[in-house]
């Protein structure tokens, strides 16, 4: 357990629940910094293959907490320009950008508010998978601020430019299934934590280099000329063929067993 936020690991899986239901999981300075503790725990921890990220309460996050904003001990400047080493992310990014780093898969299970930096949280997982009651909103515009946890590489191959701005310079909430339909959750589900779950067991149960491999590729593909993903590919590639995890997931399918993969 971190303070506000509750982190379990079982069967190569870690779970990490925003855990401040009575404020609707709102994001204080601590929950700040615990959503980067737990995702340095994570990255520490070798035998942790995938990652669920949910809220408690029946709501994901209703975003920034007001009081953050009156802190009087504070130095914004500097908070804002200071990354966290050796991420090139602040503190306020690295809650949202701590999940793109990780190299593993992160599923994030999304109901009730989902809202202002609560979304850039989800946004920084791999896949969201949201109830239908889930409401969602772009919403820091409401405060006179920008989004700026990490959204600007987040969202930038999910959702058109000049939606983004629409939704930014509107702050409206929208629900599950418009946020599908414009590319910022996965899927609508009436289960999302058990999709969660699900999707984050299967992938743990795959090898995981070729997991790993995976995320690095979209996550960087994405942004490269034709050349260099080609390259990035059969580098990524190489690292993985032959290997004993490769080996061995081959035997597997041919012996009609479940793979044991070493960490």
């Amino acid at each position: 357990m971190i303070d506000r936020i509750e982190l379990s690991i079982d069967a190569h899986v870690a779970e990490v629940m925003l855990n401040r239901a009575d404020k609707y999981n709102a994001l204080d300075l601590r929950m700040f910094e615990a959503l980067g503790e737990a995702a340095d725990a994570i990255a520490a921890n070798a035998s942790v293959r995938a990652v669920v990220l949910h809220g408690a309460g029946g709501n994901f996050s209703a975003g920034i907490d007001v009081s953050v904003l009156s802190e009087s001990d504070l130095d914004f400047s500097r908070a804002l320009a200071a990354p966290i080493t050796p991420s090139a992310a602040n503190l306020f990014q690295r809650a949202a950008y701590a999940w793109r780093e990780l190299p593993i898969p992160v599923i994030c299970a999304l109901e009730g508010v989902t809202f202002g930096g609560g979304l850039q949280i989800a946004l920084g997982a791999d896949i969201r998978y949201a109830a239908p009651n889930t409401t969602l909103s772009i919403m820091e515009s409401k405060w006179g601020l920008i989004p700026d946890m990490a959204i600007s590489t987040t969202l930038r191959h999910l959702v058109a430019p000049d939606k983004v701005k629409e939704l930014a310079w509107s702050a409206r909430v929208l629900s599950a299934d418009e946020a599908r339909a414009v590319g910022l959750v996965t899927a609508v589900v009436d289960d999302p934590l058990g999709a969660a779950r699900a999707m984050a067991k299967d992938c743990a149960a795959k090898s995981p280099e070729a997991m790993r491999g995976i995320k690095a590729l979209v996550n960087q593909a994405w942004q490269m000329s034709d050349a260099d993903a080609l390259a990035l590919e059969a580098r990524l590639q190489s690292g993985i063929i032959g290997s004993a995890n490769q080996v061995e997931a081959v035997r597997a399918n041919l012996e009609k067993r479940n793979p044991e993969f070493d960490d």
